[in-house]
């Protein structure tokens, strides 16, 4: 059986081939994914360890790696008091902000868009491998007011040369200033991973940010020769202030490293296969159709072995081996394609600036073992329903060429796909009730399993469809149309399977483009009933800035208020959210918010509002506690209001400015809304603005339809990635179509034969195929469509209380899915439609 096994191997490479790239792309988006996720961490694993010294000082959380602009400061004669202690080498004070943007000698910004811009004093400290933490490359260290040092590779992206007076966006007084090049730094190894560093003297930095106090953010600290971290922590400990928290490197590192994983690493990982998932799991449905007709087409093979003394396990085996064979080929193809993937992705990233230039993107054994694992695993897998079905038919029986599946077996898919679709909608039911990571997993499985019972249902749902194709194909295409219609009903079951690898596809997509469409349509309501301001001034990369761009506006003629708001992201109740600091005076004059309990007139340090659903989902009500964890540390807040959510203000916890600041977080600016006088000219107002911020890359300012269009924007950009990433899974649909239509055709060998024998052109019989493979892929889109616009529907209902009020549904947009998987199906019929008109009439006919 082994040698009969291998023989076929040889005998059917192309068949095999062509099944192996169904688990191909799925393989190669794991691999990809996780070779990027490595290369990504240990590009940030470079930048803790390359910047951690033997001893850390700073208040708690205000260094850590997810930590925004801190307000707490360290006095400097902490830092005398430190160099006092005698297991200390050296102590390197520094200060430390996170919003200094170069803008390039082109006017455009350096960086952004995610990395942060990097400021520090220079202070001569050393990592933990004992190197300079930052090394001076060329000229020389910044010695007095205006002069400034950047890295290597922000000065090659701005062009500046030393000597070049640089301009610099930063969160101080004035929010724009010019400094002088005086030398190039390098960090570590080099790389930043898309972040800027600037330099600049200690004085001049402690006079232009931190109002002219001896302060700083944190105090690095060196050790002498043979004295260990925890010994140097114990002794520093003894002389700081409780206030200050004190961490030994390798504690810092450690901290920083999971930090990173858990802020956005870690949701990287998981947004990237699931994706992957989906492309495996339509490769699965493919592998079934394929080995179905694998075995179908070996009936009588299979039939000879068992009369030869072959049991059905050595059958079963025999077919399982050659899905080992197949799963190993798509495995290792995919594998190759991963590491060509994780570039890709590297190169998409780039241009949102996050740069991995410098990162070695390594190909590690779990990578290799789980390429290998899932994909032999799902392909194995899917061949043994196939090899079941091939080893149960009686020796005597599989001798006739009659393979159609029976109707109890229909019968039987049907009533378990039907189980599975109500199960899965209980799935999704409990999922939207549930909350957090748990919600999500049940919501992922109830699609999965309405997406695998439609498509055990879809055999007999593909009926009638067939026979409405075969009224229009008899008329349009006379005998052909005839033919290519009772070829695809002849069974059901396989044109069913290849669309509805096509169908998950489309189903997601059509999906996606509901929420899209919504999402949209719920932002220009929003904006249109509750912005009552005339102009927005925001970040275009989503940092804080400067409180000076408030002030310089609130002194236009013609403007009445300017409305500050700042965001921050800290942990409530447990949770990551979205928070945002609000004046309750002045937040009516440019937001109509709608208050459902309470008052934010109410609203003061120490208390805060919550957004209806979100309190709804907690639990809050009118005087509860909300614990909430800033940087700074954990405060019980008390919930003087509940509010509507509303796409102006996104946000679902608004409390005051100094609530942020009391809780660590520097007083910054995130969003303008700007509101002029009764009777003030807007052109006027807006163009004397627009001179404030004209100077400014990094801010913009735009009307309230601007506004929506921008946030519009963000929603368009993040739907692109996701077409782009359930593209990957429509491609393996196609391909699926391909390989069916492809075995078909070797299947129908002497009937393509005696059809040619008769008359039948070759013309006709490349149409015959097309109008199949129109079928196919019309039928799955159909189904997809229909999928997807209850999922939408659904998905739009559940997020109602967060903002997505509107439900619209891109008919246009989802009538073009279906007409261009028409287009598809015509593609996808060029090369088994070639491969049928080519065949030699005679050697067809003699084919058994």
């Amino acid at each position: 059986m082994l040698r009969v096994t291998l023989r076929n191997l040889v005998a059917r490479k192309l068949r095999l081939l062509m099944s192996a790239f169904a688990i191909v792309l799925g393989v190669a988006f794991v691999g990809g994914s996780l070779i990027f996720t490595d290369a990504m961490g240990g590009a940030f694993d470079d930048i803790v360890e390359g910047s951690v010294a033997d001893v850390e000082i700073a208040p708690p959380g205000a260094i850590d790696f997810n930590s925004v602009e801190d307000a707490r400061t360290i006095p400097g004669r902490v830092a005398e008091r430190v160099a006092t202690v005698p297991e200390v080498a050296s102590v390197h004070p520094y200060m430390q902000l996170l919003s200094v943007f170069v803008i390039g000698k082109d006017g455009t910004m350096v960086g952004g868009n995610g990395p942060p811009g990097l400021a520090f004093n220079h202070t001569g400290s050393r990592n933990l491998a004992g190197e300079e933490i930052l090394s001076l490359k060329e000229g020389s260290w910044p010695s007095g007011p205006g002069q400034v040092v950047l890295d290597e590779t922000t000065a090659e992206k701005g062009d500046y040369q030393i000597g070049d007076t640089v301009s610099l966006v930063t969160p101080g007084t004035p929010p724009l200033m010019d400094a002088t090049l005086t030398g190039l730094a390098e960090f570590g190894n080099g790389g930043l991973v898309g972040a800027t560093i600037t330099v600049f003297e200690r004085k001049f930095m402690q006079e232009q940010f931190f109002g002219g106090e001896d302060v700083y953010v944190g105090i690095s600290v060196d050790g002498k020769d043979g004295v260990s971290q925890e010994e140097l922590k114990a002794a520093i400990e003894k002389v700081v202030p409780r206030s200050l928290e004190v961490r030994t490197g390798d504690v810092v590192v450690e901290e920083n490293k999971e930090g990173i994983d858990n802020a956005f690493l870690k949701y990287i990982r998981i947004f990237m296969l699931v994706f992957a998932g989906i492309s495996l799991v339509v490769g699965a449905f493919l592998i079934i159709n394929t080995f179905s007709i694998l075995v179908a087409q070996r009936s009588r093979e299979l039939a000879l072995l068992r009369a030869l003394g072959a049991s059905r396990r050595q059958v079963v085996g025999s077919v399982l081996l050659e899905a080992l064979v197949v799963g190993l080929i798509g495995s290792t193809l995919g594998l190759g394609f991963g590491v060509l993937l994780a570039q890709a992705i590297r190169g998409l990233l780039s241009t949102f600036g996050l740069d991995l230039s410098g990162a070695s993107f390594p190909v590690r054994p779990p990578t290799v073992l789980w390429c290998y694992v899932l994909g032999m695993l799902v392909t194995t897998v899917a061949a043994v329903l196939p090899a079941l079905r091939g080893s149960r038919a009686a020796p005597v029986s599989a001798l006739r060429d009659d393979v159609a599946l029976p109707e109890s077996t229909i019968r039987t898919r049907t009533v378990m796909g039907a189980l599975m679709v109500l199960a899965g909608i209980g799935a999704v039911v409990l999922g939207f009730i549930g909350e957090g990571g748990s919600g999500l997993s049940l919501i992922g499985l109830g699609l999965l399993l309405i997406l695998v019972g439609v498509s055990l249902v879809s055999p007999l749902v593909s009926r009638p469809v067939i026979a409405a194709f075969g009224a229009v194909y008899r008329r349009a295409f006379g005998s052909v149309g005839q033919l290519a219609t009772q070829n695809s009903a002849r069974n059901p079951r396989r044109t069913a399977a290849t669309s509805s690898a096509l169908m998950i596809g489309i189903a997601l997509v059509s999906m996606v483009a509901i929420f899209g469409q919504s999402a949209s349509a719920s932002t220009d309501v929003a904006l249109e009933d509750s912005m009552k301001a005339e102009l927005v001034v925001s970040n275009v990369v989503g940092v804080p800035f400067s409180t000076d761009i408030a002030a310089q506006i609130r002194a236009v003629d013609g403007v009445r208020s300017v409305v500050q708001v700042q965001q921050a992201f800290p942990k409530a109740d447990g949770d990551s959210t979205f928070m945002s600091s609000i004046d309750p005076r002045s937040i009516g004059d440019a937001i109509d918010l709608e208050v459902v309990e309470g008052s934010l007139t109410d609203l003061r340090p120490g208390t805060i509002a919550v957004e209806e659903g979100t309190a709804e989902g907690h639990g809050f009500s009118l005087g509860d506690k909300v614990p909430v964890e800033f940087q700074g540390g954990k405060r019980d807040l008390t919930v003087v209001a509940t509010f509507e959510s509303d796409a102006a203000l996104p946000a679902s916890y608004l409390v005051t400015r100094k609530t942020l600041t009391d809780g660590g977080l520097k007083p910054l600016d995130s969003i303008l809304f700007v509101v002029k006088d009764d009777g003030a000219d807007l052109a006027a107002v807006t163009a004397a603005v627009n001179k404030v911020t004209e100077a400014l890359p990094t801010i913009t300012t735009k009307d309230p339809q601007g506004y929506a269009e921008e946030q519009k924007e963000q929603i368009n950009l993040f739907l692109t990635l996701i077409y782009a990433l359930l593209g990957l899974s429509v491609v393996i649909a196609v391909l699926g179509v391909i390989n069916t239509l492809g075995l078909s055709v070797i299947e129908r060998t002497r009937e393509v034969g005696l059809l040619r024998a008769v008359g039948v052109s070759r013309g006709q019989l490349r149409t015959m195929i097309r109008l199949e493979a129109i079928v196919i892929a019309v039928f799955g889109a159909l189904l997809g469509v229909v999928m997807g616009v209850a999922f939408g529907i659904s998905l739009v209902r559940a997020l109602n209380d967060q903002g997505i009020t509107e439900l619209t549904i891109p008919w246009g947009q989802l009538v073009g899915f279906i007409v261009a998987a028409g287009f598809v199906g015509v593609l996808a019929a060029v090369w088994p439609g070639r491969r049928a008109a080519r065949l030699d009439v005679l050697k067809a006919i003699a084919t058994e």
